[in-house]
């Protein structure tokens, strides 16, 4: 048997050359007790802190919500993500934490929105109404509501109580984009597909009941009321005038909501982003360009003072008009929605907004952050006390990417840095270190490499500016360059130069030019599809590789200068002998075209970039496809491979440069197929339906997850310990039995499994596996689990909960197994003795968890009203500003002391 050959393995290195990604939002953050100076910018599949001020990334992260319906959240002081939750089957649009921070609610394009408890790490309910994907979704700070919008044209209100929609607002004819609270939560302002900013007034009613009759009774006997299916929704249609008032105490029951004017944006487009600051202040929104208006909220004293003017000003004018001055005249004014909200300023950025966040800074000055769309953030500040503010750009992130996609990748001789050009620029990056050493301005670069000396770049542009050794072009030419030392006028130095020394003139445009390493070969892609091969010497015709149906878009020469392969628009791989020109295999490489192909030096084997967002590694000689690198989220247009070969960057347009390493770890392709068939069956699990619960309506809102491969494993590893704890059972039954029969104490066998986890018993080793589980995934996990294993786990519970050991845990899997297995539970005679316990022991073991948690609550607040006494300041409050108000004050009282003496 030969020896099989062995691979070395590449993993993902390092992400760099990214700002910030165009489909997520920017962010204010407060890091160490700083405000205003830490932003979160998505960017791909990470999320990064910049520091405006340094213009420096820090690598901590966020919670965020992904494409493939995934929440996770980090910590940002630690970094570390525990924590996630799978309920979306769509990409995450929206999310909004409560005023707490304990509950989270997430909108997607899947129509749905969850509320989740971030303290117990699982989801309190569903909530279906919307018919296209949710935009925005908030929290009210004094009422359990919420208030969602859509591209449904939809506003929904939201009861929190009872998870029910009770008022729907229709007034929309596009789709609203954002919605914000603003004066004290009595106004809502939406944006929708036009350049109109609705304003709705608020009015929170008390909801009156009469406890002999219930409320749909009421509703169908309030005169003048259709009994339409939209009354459950707050939707309702009245036969006269009369009922208006009842219709809208019914329907609202909790609040009304009447429009109250429009703001007119200057912007013709779409709502794009709404936002409001946490004062409620200042209101800004922007369109598709790259203006952001900014709008302030006058409080009511202002609008009263406003008023008085204003009346003021109009008596005036009216006694001039008059003919009896002395005549009091009575008149009023009316107010209008443009005079509580005033247009502000307007902000132009560099280039067009696609997020941005604003905060007030502990001077008072209003700052914004914008995430542009040529990967750029730009910091403005405004100071909105002046009659007329001005906007300050006080501070831009360029330096960490380009504005454009990149379309060129080089490595230096020596491996240390990576060389990266794209329509506007040139940069030097360190590959250790990941940090831009050198930005230079340039023209449309498409190809790149290192003088040799690593001291000089050789760019070729799209122009074609004579900077290369070899260029072909759209001019059906391929012109050869060679270097030379000429002397500088004004300086005696000789100075690195080239000139044109040869033109080979072609019949059709040229694509690609590749040298073999030997320099005696020269491979030209032209526009008919074929390559053709000339000798370098003489320029003289040799081979003609000819079989791909789409023009060829790269190509490389294995070092040897013994095989040649092509990749093309037509998404195929052609090796070829370069001896006889032959076709020794054609690989079918990707989903869509081949961007980009090099070989990795001193090999034969390859690398092959596609549009499919996927780079792949291939054995020429044995025509293997040996392992795919996944991690860009959008076409990719180059890669390098450095001369050693032991790192590969990629660059895509998701405005992202990755760097690869390869490892010294063995890499077996039957293993890499074996894991290829897990993927795709954990892609299959995914798009499975969801498991059927019986009794259970389809709209019941109460699921929350759905199932995951992680929930499929959970759900087997729950299973395994039970089997584990049954046939454990048994063993001791089989060793009392032996040991009566011996009449001795014979040694019991120890399971391995039981070992490995400290000797701990079966029963306990059940209960470490329900530890084990994430609690996000803890509910979808038993939601797959067979009724078989059922009565088992409720025996279990019983004596875990009379040791009393885990309760909270074992309540939640407790009546969530009674929840979705009530019938059959009910119907088995078996386990009505079981559940009859269980009754008295939760019981009893819940009202001790509730006294010792009433008990430490006391002691807690106990000792807040101690330390309160003591210091003189409030708990949860600005404590450092009371503090340093009081200083100001004790200091000015000095100096008015030591001025009057």
């Amino acid at each position: 048997m030969g020896l099989t050959k062995q691979y070395l393995r590449y993993v993902a290195s390092a992400v760099f050359g990214l700002i910030g990604s165009q489909k997520g939002n920017i962010v204010f953050v407060t890091l160490r007790g700083e405000k205003g100076r830490y932003v979160a910018v998505p960017a791909c599949e990470h999320v990064f802190i910049w520091d405006l001020r340094k213009g420096e990334k820090n690598g901590l992260h966020l919670a965020v919500g992904y494409e493939d319906g995934a929440i996770r959240i980090f910590s940002l002081l630690s970094g570390e993500g525990n924590i996630t939750f799978n309920g979306h089957k769509a990409a995450v649009t929206s999310l909004k934490y409560d005023q707490l921070g304990g509950r989270l609610a997430s909108g997607s394009k899947d129509t749905d929105v969850i509320i989740w408890d971030v303290i117990n790490e699982s989801g309190l309910y569903r909530l279906k109404g919307h018919k296209d994907a949710v935009t925005q979704a908030l929290f009210l700070r004094e009422k359990n509501l919420l208030v969602t919008s859509g591209k449904d044209t939809m506003v929904k209100w939201w009861d929190l109580d009872n998870q029910h929609c009770f008022k729907t607002m229709v007034g929309h004819r596009t789709e609203v984009w954002g919605l914000v609270l603003v004066s004290e939560e009595k106004r809502l302002i939406t944006g929708a597909a036009d350049s109109e900013l609705r304003a709705w007034d608020i009015t929170y009613l008390q909801e009156i009941d009469d406890p002999e009759e219930p409320e749909p009774k009421k509703i169908r006997e309030c005169p003048g009321i259709q009994d339409t299916p939209e009354a459950e929704d707050g939707i309702l249609e009245a036969d006269d005038e009369k009922s208006e008032d009842v219709i809208r105490f019914v329907s609202s029951r909790i609040l009304s909501c009447r429009k109250a004017g429009s703001i007119m944006r200057e912007g013709r487009d779409r709502v794009v982003n709404l936002a409001v600051d946490k004062t409620g202040r200042i209101l800004a929104c922007h369109g598709t360009d790259s203006v952001l208006e900014v709008f302030c909220i006058l409080s009511k004293a202002e609008v009263q003072k406003k008023m008085d003017k204003k009346l003021k000003k109009a008596r005036k004018k009216a006694r001039l008009n008059s003919a009896n001055e002395e005549e009091d005249l009575e008149m009023s004014v009316s107010m209008t929605l443009q005079d509580e909200i005033l247009r502000l300023a307007k902000i132009k950025t560099s280039a067009k907004i696609k997020s941005f966040d604003l905060i007030h800074s502990p001077q008072g000055e209003l700052k914004v952050v914008f995430l542009l769309q040529n990967n750029l953030v730009e910091l403005y500040s405004l100071n909105a006390s002046l009659p007329t503010p001005q906007p300050v750009r006080t501070s831009r992130i360029t330096i960490g990417g380009h504005r454009s996609d990149v379309r060129t990748l080089s490595f230096s001789s020596d491996n240390i840095a990576v060389l990266s050009a794209a329509a506007e620029s040139i940069k030097i990056w360190n590959r250790s270190t990941l940090q831009c050493i050198r930005t230079m301005p340039c023209e449309y670069a498409l190809c790149s490499f290192f003088v040799p000396g690593d001291r000089q770049v050789l760019i070729g542009t799209k122009t074609g500016n004579q900077r290369g050794f070899v260029t072909g072009g759209a001019d059906k030419a391929v012109k050869f360059w060679d270097f030379e030392l000429v002397t500088d006028k004004n300086s005696p130095q000789k100075r690195l130069s080239v000139k044109q020394t040869r033109t080979l003139q072609l019949d059709e445009d040229v694509l690609c030019v590749s040298y073999s390493p030997n320099q005696k070969l020269l491979a030209v892609s032209l526009l008919d599809c074929t390559v053709k091969i000339f000798y370098v010497d003489t320029l003289k015709f040799f081979l003609s590789l000819y079989g791909h149906k789409l023009p060829v878009i790269c190509m490389d020469i294995s070092h040897d200068g013994a095989l040649i392969a092509t990749g093309s628009a037509d998404r195929n791989v052609k090796i070829w002998g370069l001896d006889f020109g032959d076709c020794h295999r054609s690989l079918f490489a990707h989903d869509d075209s081949v961007m980009y192909l090099r070989f990795v030096p001193k090999s034969h084997l390859f690398f092959t970039a596609g549009k499919d967002h996927k780079i792949k590694q291939w054995d020429a000689d044995k025509f293997e496809h040996i392992q795919t690198l996944e991690g860009h989220h959008q076409e990719i247009w180059c890669l390098a491979v450095s001369p050693s070969g032991d790192y590969v960057v990629s660059a895509s347009h998701d405005k992202s440069l990755r760097l690869w390493e390869r490892t010294r770890e063995p890499l077996i392709l039957e293993e890499e197929k074996e894991m290829q068939r897990e993927a795709e069956y954990e892609e299959s699990v995914a798009k499975e339906d969801q498991p059927a619960v019986p009794g259970e309506t389809q709209g019941d809102n109460y699921f929350t997850g759905k199932k995951t491969i992680e929930t499929v494993k959970a759900a087997e590893r729950i299973m395994e310990a039970i089997e584990l704890h049954r046939e454990e059972t048994a063993k001791m039954k089989e060793h009392r039995a032996i040991c009566r029969a011996a009449g001795k104490e014979v040694p019991l066998p120890v399971n391995p499994i039981l070992m490995a986890h400290g000797n701990i018993s079966p029963s306990a080793y059940v209960l470490e596996t329900f530890k084990g589980i994430r609690s996000s995934e803890l509910e979808e996990a038993l939601l797959v689990l067979p009724f078989s294993y059922v009565p088992d786990i409720l025996t279990l519970f019983n004596e875990f909960i009379q040791t009393g050991s885990d309760v909270e845990l074992l309540c939640r899997c407790l009546f969530f197994l009674l929840r979705i297995h009530f019938g059959q539970i009910t119907s088995n005679q078996m386990l009505v003795p079981v559940i009859e316990k269980l009754k008295e022991t939760t019981i009893s073991k819940v009202r001790q968890v509730q006294d010792v948690i009433g008990f430490n609550m006391a002691g807690l607040d106990y000792l807040k009203r101690e330390c309160e006494a003591k210091s003189e300041v409030m708990f949860f409050a600005e404590a450092t500003s009371h503090l340093e108000e009081k200083k100001r004050k004790r200091k000015n009282r000095k100096k008015m002391i030591l001025t009057l003496t």
